[in-house]
């Protein structure tokens, strides 16, 4: 059995990490598999997996990912693989379209990543997704907000697979904390997101909440996107210059964490999180928008807020920061509800999946 996944690319997001750190759990389950990246540009991410996979990787084009020449080039990967593993657009209509163009028979499995995204507000692209849809041989969601989400979108009679997304605990527990961590003060309280710099992940949320919390309370904003920029101004303009620290991508995200003390991810729609788990597995409290997704990951265990109130998650933040015992408390609930989410149980989902399929 031959397996290619396909990515948009290996810059940054929760699909491609997710995608880079589960690479070497089925290689040494034995399966064959190599990964294609629509866009060529090689990166820390492309790197790592070059590390973890051993095998082929390939890409496409140095110039957009949009263009609809990439269906035709995507054409010969066809012929040469039993199964295709999507993720995300445009990877997923490219690789339908191709499909179909050339009457292949290889088996498309497309993991949905999110509750919601731009496509689904639009009538015609509401149309077009039925069609690519029901093109597809398997629709894995990553979890049940994301399931009741695409079948309320699709109306179609088409079965979705819940599998939710893994990490490698073993990474964020017990980190090392590096010497150059020298942001704050030790006897800061220092609080991180993890995300990119986009209108879903609203840095500006967790920002404006430092409004209302001691001069102690600090932030650590990692990534990069098109919204960098005005949540950098937007710190300017609050006078947090002192008390927010940018720090780009960044790769060594389980030391991060462990220097921080709580893991907050302030998204307005979400399909599972994969910092938020992050942090509960490196044993620290998390506190996250109330949204479905994220909601089904962290009730009960971590912290939920209103999304896009920031008094709200500024209560939430002291609460964690004045109160030990209930600080421990909800650390102690989070790390235990990361066991459920080992990278392993996912692997060995999918490969069972992909056994399905080629036994059909």
């Amino acid at each position: 059995m031959k397996v290619l996944q396909i990515i948009n690319g290996l810059s940054t997001g929760g699909a491609e990490k997710l995608l880079v750190d589960s690479a070497s759990f089925y290689v040494k389950k034995g399966l064959s598999m190599d990964v294609l990246s629509l866009s060529r540009k090689r990166t820390p991410f492309w790197e790592e997996l070059e590390k973890n996979l051993n095998s082929e990787i390939f890409g496409l084009t140095d110039k957009s990912i949009y263009n609809p020449i990439l269906i035709f080039k995507l054409i010969p990967y066809l012929k040469q693989y039993d199964i295709i593993h999507l993720h995300l657009f445009p990877t997923l209509y490219w690789v339908v379209l191709a499909k179909y163009l050339s009457f292949s028979n290889v088996k498309l499995i497309f993991t949905e990543h999110n509750t919601s995204n731009r496509r689904r507000k639009l009538s015609f692209f509401k149309f077009l997704d039925k069609f690519i849809y029901k093109k597809l041989n398997s629709i894995i969601c990553i979890t049940q907000g994301v399931k009741e989400n695409l079948k309320d979108h699709l109306n179609l009679p088409i079965q979705l697979i819940v599998i939710n997304n893994g990490i490698d605990l073993r990474k964020f527990l017990n980190t090392s904390l590096p010497k150059e961590f020298k942001y704050f003060d030790s006897n800061d309280f220092k609080i991180i997101q993890i995300s990119s710099f986009r209108q879903q992940k609203d840095q500006a949320t967790v920002i404006k909440s430092l409004k209302f919390l001691p001069r102690e309370v600090k932030l650590i904003l990692v990534g990069d996107g098109v919204l960098l920029e005005s949540n950098k101004n937007l710190v300017q303009s609050l006078n947090l210059t002192e008390r927010v620290i940018f720090t780009g991508n960044r790769y060594d995200i389980p030391e991060l964490i462990n220097y921080s003390d709580v893991v907050v991810l302030s998204s307005h729609w979400e399909g599972f999180g994969l910092a938020i788990v992050e942090g509960m597995a490196a044993h620290k409290p998390v506190i996250a928008s109330n949204i479905e997704g994220i909601k089904e990951i962290v009730e009960n265990y971590g912290l939920l807020f209103n999304p896009g109130d920031e008094k709200n998650l500024a209560d939430l933040i002291q609460t964690l920061r004045t109160n030990t015992n209930t600080y421990k408390k909800i650390a102690n609930a989070c790390y235990n509800r990361a066991q459920q989410f080992d990278i392993e149980r996912m692997v060995d989902s999918h490969i069972q999946l992909y056994k399905e399929h080629m036994n059909a």
